[in-house]
């Protein structure tokens, strides 16, 4: 993406609203539509799989094998038809995730966080939402999941700026559900042991829609 500016400083990769967040509600088409048709799109881990199941390492390398990255991320989301897409479940253990997700207001937010660190929200905004979630690392199962209606990550883009990210409802989801696969966790971590296991079982009993990478 050319260099925006905002202000009397230049960013490059995304713009910035007053705040210092990211504006990733515009243009959402077209910048899906670039890194899709630059990227191939490649099967799915699935839960098993060592890779999903370890803290992902720090990227420190901000060059087109980076760029090249996101693409395919973006390529095997849409594939996948899902919402966002931590690299490792790809089968990459970096720290980076992609995603193209509404908000409950239905508004569109589509971009990419590198070396993402959740930030801890004070008391007054932990609002708990119980929604349905599902991985496509877990294909075919879903499960309620209580997470806050809030949240907000730091980390860099493809250049190796600072930026932030911050959303509501539906899209909060998105950025702690990725979050949290690039530290080792999937949302199935988080259930009861009973409703783990029967998000196992849906796993188990269906079909996924796209291809993955079968576990030995």
């Amino acid at each position: 993406m050319a260099q925006q500016e905002t202000g009397e400083q230049i960013f490059t990769g995304y713009a910035l609203d007053d705040d210092g967040y990211i504006v990733d509600t515009e243009d959402c088409e077209a910048r899906e539509l670039a890194h899709r048709e630059r990227g191939t799109s490649r099967p799915i881990t699935v839960v098993g799989n060592p890779v999903l199941h370890h803290e992902c390492a720090d990227v420190t390398d901000f060059g087109p094998e980076l760029a090249a990255l996101v693409d395919d991320m973006f390529a095997s989301q849409k594939t996948a038809e899902g919402v966002g897409l931590a690299a490792n479940q790809i089968g990459v253990g970096l720290k980076v995730f992609v995603y193209d997700c509404p908000d409950d207001e239905g508004v569109r937010h589509t971009g990419h966080v590198v070396n993402p660190v959740l930030q801890e929200l004070p008391a007054d905004r932990r609002h708990l939402d119980d929604g349905n979630e599902g991985c496509l690392s877990v294909p075919t199962a879903y499960a309620e999941l209580a997470r806050p209606d809030f949240a907000e990550v730091h980390g860099k883009d493809l250049h190796g700026n600072d930026i932030k990210v911050r959303g509501t409802g539906y899209f909060a989801r998105c950025l702690q559900h990725e979050t949290d696969h690039l530290y080792g966790f999937l949302y199935i971590d988080k259930l009861s042991k009973r409703d783990r296991k029967d998000a196992l079982r849906q796993m188990e009993e269906g079909t996924p829609r796209y291809p993955v990478v079968p576990n030995d």
